[in-house]
């Protein structure tokens, strides 16, 4: 009784084991679509639902859920969406090369796009392949191409706007990648600030181009300081290989997660009338795939070669030089540029120089070289710096703060720049008396000074004595100039007179002659 039901159980078990194969071998006969050795089937035959199709759509499993991207990547898709593709549309209507330029930056972005989700897949490597690049570096290299190859173009500052944009796409290489992109916005202002002055009248499609392009990169310096403050980070815990990453999403859509796989087609009898080849036969070689020319296989290829990748160059004919044949270089059509017009770049701004409050301050120095003299960096308004000076010297003095020098004896020339607050007392000079850019100055001539020269000084006075007399002063850009003269010999006066230089000059037209006069304030 017990072999019986054993029996019973092995034979149900073969029944529901061929029922089982007969389901999976209808499964993928609809899913392969026919053989070529199957009967062809008519045309209204396959368009007809049958029960038995019905009933296998029906037993077929769902597809797999799709991916959950990480919040970065779905914050990319929505900068891409919402910025760049708006930039395209303005571009298409402007059209021409313009047009051309943004698919590339849509390009490129999608390539960040793509370079970002690998990092939340792979650990960090060591040295980034150049597969991972690839699409990046050819979207810019398009962008830059198109913009030397329109210089003449009317749209060229255009062009030029988004090739010096362009590089901030680089920023996860930088340690402050905001900062990076800050930086790079400028210098595409540059360019960019020429078209809004000259179409803000003209045409507004142009102004909301540049807008709009200006709009890509302030959200994306806001993107980066909410998702990668200090650059770009990988999945080292749960990551694989970058390779591997790179592989998992090349099927992979620019704007979206991993998409179900699509149903499959249904089948279409007689494809040799429609001009398709029929399917190659079961075990037949696979047909080799044409090379393509951006296959960075082929590039490694040749530079493998080694020194023999040079052994079908044609060697140069010292006739054909143009370093040897001046006529050469005379008649070439290259134009000769400049180093920034070489470079393509915007002007760097000049440098300003440091105010003097936040200069170093350097050690005081009083050096006789040769026969000058040089006074520098002194600030001690109690200590008076002396000076012995010799018939054939001259003395120098400069960035002095609240200092009074003396120079005892006679000596050559003085000349006095960049100092404040600055007292000089002098016995006799051979030539003049030089003073730049030096407020609250004064200055006491004890001997005989021929000539004063004062250039952009505010505020200053000149003691004279009875020896000096006859010195003469010129003033230029002054204000606030006093000379004290002595009391006249000879005279009960005891004191000291002080008169202003006058400031205010009057100009007027006598005979066809302009005549200038010297406007003075009594009282």
């Amino acid at each position: 009784m017990a072999s019986n039901n054993h029996m019973h159980n092995f034979t149900t078990l073969i029944k529901r084991l061929e029922a089982a194969t007969s389901r999976l071998e209808d499964m993928a006969t609809a899913l392969e679509g026919p053989t070529p050795s199957s009967p062809a089937i008519p045309e209204a035959v396959q368009t007809a639902p049958t029960q038995s199709t019905s009933q296998t759509a029906i037993s077929a499993p769902p597809p797999p859920p799709a991916e959950t991207l990480p919040k970065s990547i779905e914050a990319f898709d929505e900068l891409i969406n919402k910025e760049v593709r708006p930039f395209v549309d303005f571009a298409q209507k402007i059209g021409d090369a313009v047009a051309e330029q943004s698919k590339a930056v849509l390009k490129a972005f999608e390539a960040e796009r793509k370079y970002l989700l690998v990092s939340t897949k792979a650990k960090k490597p060591d040295i980034q392949p150049p597969e991972l690049l690839t699409e990046l570096h050819r979207a810019s290299d398009e962008i830059h191409s198109i913009r030397d190859s329109n210089r003449p173009s009317p749209l060229f500052n255009h062009l030029s706007a988004v090739s010096e944009g362009v590089v901030s796409m680089g920023w996860f290489f930088e340690n402050r990648p905001a900062e990076f992109v800050t930086d790079i916005l400028g210098g595409a202002q540059f360019y960019g600030n020429r078209v809004l002055s000259e179409y803000k009248e003209k045409d507004r499609t142009h102004v909301s181009y540049i807008q709009a392009y200006y709009t890509i990169f302030r959200s994306l310096i806001a993107y980066i300081k909410e998702y990668y403050p200090r650059g770009v980070t990988w999945n080292n815990k749960d990551g694989v290989e970058v390779l591997e990453a790179l592989k998992q999403i090349s099927s992979t859509p620019a704007t979206g997660g991993a998409a179900p796989p699509p149903p499959p087609p249904p089948p279409l009898p007689n494809l040799e009338l429609l001009g398709v080849p029929p399917p190659p036969p079961p075990g037949a070689p696979p047909t080799p795939k044409a090379s393509s020319n951006n296959d960075m296989s082929a590039v490694f290829q040749q530079l493998n070669q080694g020194s023999t990748i040079t052994s079908n160059l044609r060697k140069v004919d010292k006739s054909e030089m143009t370093h040897k044949n001046p006529s050469l270089r005379a008649s070439s059509l290259v134009p000769d540029q400049g180093p920034q017009a070489t470079r393509g770049k915007s002007p760097a701004p000049s440098k300003k120089p440091k105010p003097e409050s936040m200069r170093a301050k350097k050690p005081p120095r009083k050096h006789l070289d040769g026969n000058k003299w040089f006074i520098e960096h002194y600030d001690n308004p109690g200590d008076v710096v002396e000076i012995s000076a010799q018939l054939t010297q001259s003395i120098l003095i400069s960035r002095c703060n609240k200092t009074i020098i003396k120079i005892t004896n006679k000596a050559n020339a003085i000349s006095i720049d960049n100092c404040n607050d600055v007292s000089v007392i002098v016995d006799s000079l051979v030539s003049s008396f030089d003073v730049i850019k030096s407020p609250k100055f004064a200055l006491q001539i004890d001997g005989v000074v021929p000539t004063v020269m004062l250039d952009q000084v505010d505020g200053a006075t000149i003691y004279l004595s009875q020896s000096s007399l006859s010195t003469e002063l010129l003033t230029s850009k002054c204000s606030s100039i006093n000379v004290v003269l002595p009391p006249k010999e000879g005279t009960e006066e005891a004191d000291d007179k002080e008169c202003p230089v006058p400031e205010q000059i009057r100009s007027y037209i006598k005979d066809g002659v302009l005549v200038n006069e010297i406007v003075e304030h009594a009282g």
